[in-house]
């Protein structure tokens, strides 16, 4: 049996350069206020290059005084396109800057947060919602030193801003009846609901009835009995959780010989890519993911440098996208 090849070490490095490891330390950490010989410097670099040498993480984050991890904390979700391309864009972003990124998947079956932190002494700690006060100081405790989005930042969260524009949206188009179409998987549960009551906080501003609601799934029939509901009941525009509960309730129209936005006017949430190939092409609501996973990785490196960052005003508010479903 083959035994593994033993990992570079700096050592390594040194005995193929004729130096110091102290001096390979300095080259390879570039080190500020030292001075050395550029005919030095090169014979390390070149021996670091052909023998592969990748620094340990350890090592680099004592010479750095911290590490280069940042963790993500993903809920207990199914991986969506939104959330795909959000992780994508950060990962990009982040690693300008010499960093990187670890996700996490939140559940009740996980290893805790901040145990997850300290075992892979991230220096950040990203989430996609809030951080109450209890949870920011437990992951301060394992060692993160930036901590994104705390209980004190976000004060309006986006995904309640998506439900208020869906209504809004609607209620300008001269809707007055409009239905909401809750997912039937539990694990969307608690942002739908934030969604939902946006939704009708909404109608409440705009004097109209609360949204009916129903709850349908990825199948034709549950989506048809739910647009048989609502077509019983004088509605005539329906919020979607997402865009795929909006297309589950377009398939369903079809079922029972409904037409968008004819019959029933339908806008979804997220803009996957399929939801321009809807039939027909669907009204949803957007983010600008690169501008969003940009931010957040400004956001984490000012907060490793001590400083403060204000992100600029509007520039990843939510938008609808019109299309032809309303």
């Amino acid at each position: 049996m083959t035994r593994p090849a033993k990992r570079t070490t700096s050592q390594d490095v040194a005995r193929a350069a004729g130096v110091s490891r102290t001096t390979v330390s300095f080259v390879l950490n570039d080190r500020p206020g030292l001075s050395i010989p550029e005919e030095t410097r090169r014979r390390v670099l070149d021996a670091a290059k052909n023998l592969d040498y990748r620094p340990h993480a350890s090592a680099r984050a004592l010479a750095a005084g911290r590490s280069d991890v940042v963790l993500l904390s993903v809920p207990d979700l199914p991986m969506g396109s939104g959330i795909s391309r959000f992780v994508e864009e950060l990962t990009a972003a982040l690693a300008t800057s010499g960093l990187t990124l670890v996700t996490h998947l939140a559940g009740t079956h996980g290893r805790p947060l901040p145990d997850v932190c300290a075992s892979i002494d991230a220096s950040a700690v990203l989430g996609l919602e809030p951080f109450d006060d209890e949870a920011t100081q437990a992951l301060r405790r394992a060692g993160a030193d930036v901590v994104i989005p705390s209980s004190r930042m976000d004060p309006v969260s986006p995904t309640g801003l998506i439900g208020t524009l869906q209504a809004e949206h609607l209620i300008a188009r001269g809707h007055r009846r409009i239905g909401y179409a809750l997912p039937a998987q539990p694990r969307f549960r608690t942002m739908a609901q934030e969604r939902l009551q946006s939704v009708m906080d909404a109608c409440a501003t705009a004097g109209v009835e609360p949204p009916l609601v129903m709850t349908t799934g990825l199948e034709i029939a549950g989506a048809a009995h739910a647009v048989a509901e609502w077509a019983e009941h004088s509605v005539t525009a329906v919020c979607a959780y997402n865009d795929e509960t909006a297309i589950a309730v377009l398939a369903g129209m079809r079922e029972t010989g409904l037409s968008a936005p004819a019959d029933l006017a339908v806008i979804g949430a997220d803009d996957i890519p399929t939801a321009r190939l809807a039939s027909p092409p669907l009204t949803t609501v957007c983010f600008d993911l690169h501008e969003t996973g940009k931010q957040r990785a400004e956001a984490v490196v000012a907060g490793l440098a001590g400083r403060e960052y204000t992100p600029p005003p509007a520039t990843v508010a939510p938008r609808v996208v019109q299309r032809s479903s309303t």
